[in-house]
């Protein structure tokens, strides 16, 4: 790390993108996916996948723009990934391959196996452990995804925990399902209190598809648990009001919260709406994102949802130039 970079401090870029069922083609024998096979309705050929692949890679290369130089996002938590064959053609034989990121995904109990992922450059995050956590179902609750818990050690030196979320949908109704969602903030919490009780001041990053928004009691929860809801007031600079649409009105049900210790270093959070992410809404007007699939018609596009940005600036501890800065937190991660 140069005296240069310590000195006016090392932008971290973090990206959150729910990829819009991110299947392979092939039939999983135990998992309810023969939706996106070559032989199924929605013809979910090889050429369709790799497209979808290479849209999701230029979508995540294009969140790099920042306001005064383009730089890859370090870190991206990915929602609606099938597994870990889909990860490493994204991460390896995809627009990304040049850009050397590692990943972690989970294998959840997911009735239609889609799980979350977190990419992450090796050069500014040294992974130091990783798993998912079980959610509990409750009565006449489906399975659901797992929390991905991640540890690792910064450029900086200090320790981050990160966690990706895809909480249950709101399929059957807002006030039916809400207890799902609740089950899986509860767990989520009970992680970060069991962060807290070991590390002084934790660096905590949740992000993922929460299926609220940011006024919702589930999100609440976690508010209430000192975390910040960062992307509670993000906007987008071509017209995106939020994250996603839905019959004509946009909602914010992507999130990015941080603990009290990252605001020291918190810079932005935007929705990123560049332009080819967009099209029109012929039905309600205005703009909405440029989905794969229009109902069940093919639609080469990226996504249902728009990417959240977060930056953020390490600055240089007061001892960092002498090498001896270093931060409180365990060389282990915690048991959560």
């Amino acid at each position: 790390m140069s005296i240069f970079n310590l000195i006016l401090g090392i932008t971290f870029t973090f990206v959150e993108l729910n990829c819009e069922n991110l299947f392979d083609t092939q039939k999983d024998s135990i998992k309810d996916d023969q939706e996106y096979t070559a032989e199924s309705v929605r013809r979910w050929t090889r050429t369709r996948y790799w497209n979808k692949l290479n849209n999701v890679a230029q979508e995540i290369i294009s969140c790099g723009d920042g306001e005064k130089e383009w730089k890859l996002p370090d870190m991206i938590a990915l929602c609606e990934i099938e597994n870990d064959s889909v990860m490493h053609d994204l991460t390896k034989r995809s627009l990304l391959r040049q850009a050397r990121y590692e990943y972690v995904v989970t294998d959840s109990p997911d009735l239609r196996g889609i799980d979350v992922a977190l990419l992450y450059s090796p050069f500014s995050f040294r992974l130091i452990n990783s798993y998912p956590l079980r959610v509990v179902p409750l009565k006449g609750m489906r399975p659901t995804r797992d929390i991905l818990y991640a540890c690792g050690q910064l450029i900086n030196g200090d320790t981050m925990h990160v966690f990706v979320v895809h909480a249950p949908s709101k399929h059957g109704g807002n006030l039916a399902t809400r207890p799902f969602r609740m089950q899986v903030v509860n767990r989520l919490n009970q992680s970060i209190d069991s962060i807290r009780a070991i590390c002084h001041n934790p660096n905590i990053m949740i992000a993922g598809d929460f299926n609220d928004g940011a006024d919702s009691p589930v999100m609440e929860t976690l508010v209430n648990n000192k975390m910040r809801d960062v992307s509670s007031t993000a906007k987008g600079s071509h017209g995106a009001r939020g994250t996603y649409k839905y019959k004509g009105r946009w909602e914010s049900i992507d999130h990015i919260l941080i603990s009290e210790r990252l605001e020291e270093t918190f810079q932005s959070c935007l929705i990123h709406d560049a332009p080819f992410l967009l099209e029109e809404d012929p039905q309600y007007g205005g703009m909405q994102p440029r989905r794969n699939y229009q109902g069940y018609q093919y639609h080469h596009g990226y996504s249902d949802h728009l990417p959240l940005v977060a930056r953020f600036v390490w600055r240089p501890k007061r001892d960092s130039l002498s090498g001896s800065g270093r931060d409180e937190s365990p060389s282990h991660s915690p048991d959560v």
